[in-house]
This record gives C-alpha cells, structure tokens and sequence, in this order.
C-alpha cells in the first residue's frame, strides 16, 4: 500500500516526540534528522527533502508552544503543514470552458502508466459533473490501444472517435474537433501515444497537436511506483511540451510515494487526481492536506464519508443500522455490507482511511484479506434463500452442501457460522457499537473493521 513504510517510520519518529515532556534544539533536529532519512528512503527528491527539512528546522527550533499543546505536538502540527505546502496546499481543479465551448484536454504520458485507462477515468468523472466528452484514440502505434479506449468508453458510456491506425495523429485530433462540435459535446480528450520512453519523435507530436488546434490543458499521467524517475518525466515534459496538471497511477500499489510529494516542488505543476486501482471508478481527486494526514498516519475521515455518501445507498443502511441494534440481521445484509465495501474500494482502502490503522497493516497481506473476503461471499451465496434470511436453519447437512457449493472446506463454513453468532450476541450487548444514528455507517462489517472483533474468514 503507498506509503506504508514511510508512515510507519514518520509515526514512530512521532511517538518519541510526543513521549518527551519537554524538546530541547538538540532533541528537534534528531527527530527531523530520522524524518530526512524516512523521506529519502522513500525516493523524496533530495532537493525537495533538503528544503522541506530546512522550512520545518527554521519554524520548529524557534516556534513558541500553542495552547495547550505540548512540544511534540507542536512539532508534528509544522511537519503536516509544510508537507501540505510542498504538495501545493489547494486543491486543483481541470480548468474547463463555459458549457456553450468546447474545452480540448490533450493526455501524455509514458507507456505502461496507465493513460489510455485514466483518460476514461478522467471522462466518467466530467460526465458526472454534466459535460458531455468526446474520447479520440490518437495512439495509432500500440496495438490494440484504440480497442482498449473504445471498450472503457463503451463501459462508462461515452463515445469514442477513431479513424484507424492509418492516419497521423494530429489530423484525428482536427477531426474530432470538428465532429465534437457537430454533435453538440463540449470536452474533447485526446488519448495520445506513449512510448517505452521519452523521445524527440513523442514530443514533437505532442507539440504538433497543441499547434494545429487549442488545447486547454495538456494533463500528464505518470506511474507513482517508478518514484523519482515519475518526477524526472513530468519534469521533461513540462520543459518540452507544457503541463498543466500531473495525475499519478498506482498509487495503491507498493510504492514508496515520494512522487506524491516531489512533482509539485520539482515542477510547479499541481497532482490534479490520483489512481487507487484498476477499475474506472478507481479515480480520486488530489486533496494535499488528505494525503498529508494519510502520509502521517492519521487518516482520511473526509474522503471515508464522501465515499460512503457516494456508493452506499442511505436508505439500505438505515435499514440495517436499525436491524444491526436489535440484532435482529441475517447473512443477506452482511452480503450487502461486503458488497458496500468493494464499492468502496475493497477493505484495504478504507483501513487506510482510519486514523491510526495505517501502521498497524504493516506486514498485512491484505490481498489475502481481499481473497478471503471473497471465499465468504461464496459461502453465503451458496445458501439458500431461506438459509441466507433465517441463520438458526443451519445444521451439518446444510453446511457440508454449502462448502461443496462454494468450492471450500466444511471448516471455512463453520468458521463463518461461528463468528457471525458471536457478532450478533455482541450487538445484543453492544447495541451502540454500530455509532448510533450516523448517517454512511459501515453497518456489521465495516464496524467490525474498525473495532477489535475478527472479521469472519
């Protein structure tokens, strides 16, 4: 998961500051000694880490204690406010026209980093904001690239314009121009070719297409788990052809993350949206102080409720908060609750949106978590409808032709009846474990993931 070592070393850093009573000068510049070190280890650019360094040295030396707050916490408060800072503290929108314009948003990017699919990504998010784009497939050299940009379109329902792999691509970009203003769609998004690596012929069509027709903003994608070498792309780019904004890919990956905090300082360039996996959905604007607070281990409560508000149907979870305090759920809500999650982006995101959660899943398989997850879902799906609405039918028959239906051993099912009785005896004592009346609550599942009990697999 993206920065998970270096928020594991930045918490512990921490925690010896907030242990010590009182800092002396010698006591603050150990702890940013070890947080220059966890930075660079990270694949921070070394000029950025030497500055970074230096702004929170020179305020943090000479900063008086605010409040009530004790030295430790005074020096966190300025390391998360500088490290916002070097991100570009605002968060930055795609500069759009009127409606009554077309606004023509030229992607870049190397090959391998994920543009044909963020260009997709890219239009969802416009469409559902009340443009109507237009996708051009310009990369007439990667075999099958046009397929790939017409299926994503198909898939979030957008149009595609393609002329084939015949013709140059400067003269597709003209033409879709010219068919999006026939037909009404206000945002084009040309898919431009990427390359293996940066070269003059790559450049010079970029430049080509800016000088044969306006383009509003030229967005460049880059793969967060290359780190620095992320940044020395988008540094090039910028110099040869212009950046307006910068969105990095697979930053749920194993990635050291120091992308995330270089390509602002490095370029001047903000980080418009970050990818957080493979499906379409998986596109999340850039917010600095959210990624500041996730770097440093106290999560990303914001971003937990906008994506409960988005995927989790209210009145469903109403329901089940009702049914949840009077444990009166059975294992079709706990199917619904799994398939919230997944929604949301799978239970390794939303851990690593809770304050405090992050260190703890260090060493974590969470894939195997994901996998397990499923294997329980399996389960339940291969109860019957009547199993599935009343849990006290369950007997050694009925288990043995659940396990053979999902494909696992009679244990797996046991295991799952086992736990799901111990949850629901603990909602009968705990009737306020659930949070009450909050509106996106997890419900069953997603309680249980921020709480101690096991999850059942």
């Amino acid at each position: 998961m993206a920065f998970e070592n270096l928020s594991t070393k930045l918490q512990n850093i921490f925690k010896n500051l907030r242990g010590k009573g009182r800092l002396s000068e010698a006591d603050v510049k150990a702890a940013l000694k070890e947080v220059k070190m966890a930075l660079l280890e990270a694949d921070v650019n070394f000029k950025v880490v030497k500055q970074f360094i230096s702004s929170v040295q020179e305020r943090a030396v000479g900063e008086e204690v605010f409040g009530s707050l004790t030295p430790g916490q005074t020096v966190i408060k300025i390391v998360t406010e500088e490290m916002v800072k070097l991100m570009g503290s605002d968060t930055t929108e795609i500069a759009l026209k009127p409606a009554n314009e077309i606004t023509v948003i030229m992607m870049a990017g190397l090959q391998g980093a994920g543009k044909t699919t963020t260009t997709a990504k890219i239009a969802a998010k416009l469409k559902a904001k009340g443009r109507s784009p237009l996708l051009a497939a310009c990369d007439v050299y990667r075999p099958a690239a046009i397929k790939q940009l017409e299926v994503n379109g198909e898939k979030v329902g957008i149009p595609v314009f393609s002329m084939g792999d015949k013709n140059r691509p400067v003269d597709i970009a003209k033409a879709a121009r010219e068919h999006a203003a026939k037909n009404n769609m206000n945002v084009l998004i040309l898919d431009t070719a990427g390359r293996l690596h940066i070269d003059e012929g790559m450049m010079e069509e970029l430049t080509e297409i800016k000088e044969a027709l306006t383009v509003d903003q030229t967005l460049l994608v880059v793969d967060a788990m290359t780190g620095q070498d992320a940044v020395n792309v988008a540094s090039t780019f910028n110099d040869k052809v212009g950046v307006d904004g910068v969105i990095l890919t697979k930053l749920d990956g194993d990635t050291r993350g120091g992308a995330a905090l270089s390509i602002r300082a490095v370029t001047g360039k903000p980080i418009l949206y970050t990818g957080m996996g493979e499906k379409l959905s998986d596109l999340e604007q850039f917010y600095p102080d959210r990624m500041a607070s996730r770097i440093l281990g106290m999560g990303d409560i914001q971003s937990l409720i906008e994506k409960a508000a988005a995927e989790v149907d209210e009145e469903q979870a109403k329901e089940l908060s009702q049914k949840l305090r009077k444990a009166e759920f059975d294992y079709n809500d706990f199917l619904t609750q799994m398939q919230q999650i997944k929604k949301m982006g799978g239970m390794g995101s939303i851990l690593s949106m809770m304050p405090g959660v992050g260190s703890q899943l260090s060493g974590v398989d969470m894939d195997e978590g994901e996998r397990s997850l499923k294997r329980v879902e399996s389960i339940i799906l291969s109860m019957t409808k009547e199993e599935r609405a009343n849990p006290g039918l369950m007997n050694p028959s009925r288990k043995q032709r659940i396990a053979r239906g999902a494909g696992v051993d009679i244990s797996e099912v046991n295991r799952l009846v086992k736990q799901f009785d111990q949850m629901k005896k603990m909602m009968k004592q705990m009737p306020g474990l659930m949070g009450g009346k909050r509106k996106g609550g997890f419900g069953g599942l997603g309680g249980l993931m921020g709480g101690k009990m096991k999850l059942p697999f």
